[in-house]
């Protein structure tokens, strides 16, 4: 299985900090954050990443990652010329899958203590649709919250930092897709922000009823507040996966 890593953005809540550098550079402890996530997929055994970000950031990238050799993996990079969402980034590296080919898209500021493996080896069961990752927190109202069918479990629909979220879950930032996600993304049209969400890309699964989703049960963050970035170092910053 491949991996595609996300690492554009502004990331706005982290200023002044990222008015020099991108987010996912910024250090966690010992390693700039990138590296957290590089070193997570590789130790779910997944070698080959595309990582996905903008064009003043890439020499950086290339700085701290080179080729991936030296971290066992092999590495490329594609450019997002301007922010235009997540779903718009991910459908920058279409051309690097199969048709039917399976892989995984981290959101580059998500850190997880524990082991992805599981949640690959999850995904490479299923036979067709989407996986998602949901985790219990305090305030769903930062995050996209899915709305569970009581009787069945599953994800009805994902309300993206609702005022009044319907469950105490929030969606964090590893999903699981094969190549058809791509023409998934060709049906979804830009948001009242002007970026191509990956909620309504998700939606669309979960309107299809092959949406599936794994419980996270270890620590995550997202890592793009200062109060996250501080507990990410924390937790993660004298060791790497």
């Amino acid at each position: 299985m491949k991996a595609v890593i996300l690492a554009g953005g502004n990331g706005t809540r982290l200023r002044p900090l990222t008015r020099w550098t991108n987010k996912h550079l910024l250090p966690v402890g010992t390693h700039p954050m990138i590296c957290y996530g590089v070193a997570a997929l590789r130790q779910a055994g997944i070698r080959e990443i595309v990582i996905v970000t903008g064009r003043s950031a890439i020499a950086g990238f290339a700085d701290v990652l080179g080729s991936g050799r030296e971290w066992g993996v092999s590495l490329c990079y594609r450019i997002q010329e301007k922010a235009g969402g997540i779903a718009q980034a991910l459908e920058l590296s279409r051309s690097l899958f199969a048709p039917g080919e399976k892989f995984a898209v981290l959101l580059g500021d998500n850190l997880f203590e524990e082991s992805l493996l599981p949640y690959r080896e999850q995904f490479e069961k299923q036979e067709e649709g989407a996986m998602v990752l949901l985790k219990q927190v305090p305030d769903p109202r930062r995050y996209g919250v899915p709305v569970l069918e009581r009787e069945s479990g599953r994800i009805l629909r994902i309300e993206e930092k609702p005022d009044h979220p319907l469950s105490e879950y929030c969606v964090a930032g590893l999903y699981f897709y094969d190549s058809s996600v791509f023409d998934v993304i060709d049906g979804i049209s830009t948001s009242r922000r002007g970026e191509m969400e990956i909620t309504d890309v998700n939606n669309a699964y979960a309107r299809a009823h092959s949406l599936n989703y794994a419980m996270v049960s270890g620590w995550w963050s997202d890592a793009g507040t200062f109060a996250s970035l501080e507990e990410a170092a924390e937790r993660m910053g004298k060791k790497l996966p």
